[in-house]
């Protein structure tokens, strides 16, 4: 019965949600087009806005890797993190995680490739990647949109968050499926 009533609203949710929107305005007596119209053009600034940002992040990346600093700093990290419990095909995507969601998607992407979805390895990748942030990302493009430029706190705090993310999800993965 309850599951019957969770597909009911699921299928029905966002048709409700588009049509209920609009009718709880009108009764409030709001000029929905050009609400809307508002809003878009809004959107479209923002967008705008945070072009720079994005394209610096993704430059910075792209730098990166063509350079080859990316698999020298993961070589790096190899010593300390391997006697952790990280696998070297992992290592990339501790290291660009924070900085590139498109990108860890593309380290993942590998990792299961090479090692397989139900490996160790391909299990901690994925529960990783979705257990942390962009945090460069997030940093550059939001608080670019909204005008933030002195990070401070939220750097430092971010990127402890990833680290939090990152080492729940080694300790899950190992107690879930050993490792």
């Amino acid at each position: 019965m309850a599951k019957a009533a969770l597909d009911a609203l699921s299928a029905w949710a966002v048709p409700l949600l588009l049509a209920g929107i609009p009718l709880y305005a009108l009764t409030r007596r709001v000029k929905v087009y050009p609400a809307f119209l508002e809003g878009a053009k809004a959107g479209f600034e923002t967008g705008v806005r945070i072009i720079p940002p994005l394209v610096a992040v993704m430059v910075a990346l792209g730098m990166l890797r063509a350079s080859g600093a990316l698999d020298a700093l993961a070589d790096l990290l190899a010593p300390v993190l391997g006697p952790l419990g990280v696998p070297a095909s992992v290592l990339p995507l501790v290291v660009i995680r924070p900085m590139s969601g498109g990108g860890a998607l593309g380290v993942v992407g590998d990792v299961l490739r090479s090692d397989g979805p139900d490996s160790y390895a391909g299990r901690l990748a994925s529960v990783m990647c979705g257990s942390t942030e962009t945090t460069f990302y997030v940093l550059a493009v939001y608080f670019g949109a909204a005008g933030v430029t002195r990070y401070r706190h939220a750097l430092p705090a971010a990127l402890l968050a990833d680290l939090a993310g990152m080492a729940a999800a080694l300790v899950v993965v190992r107690l879930l499926f050993g490792g």
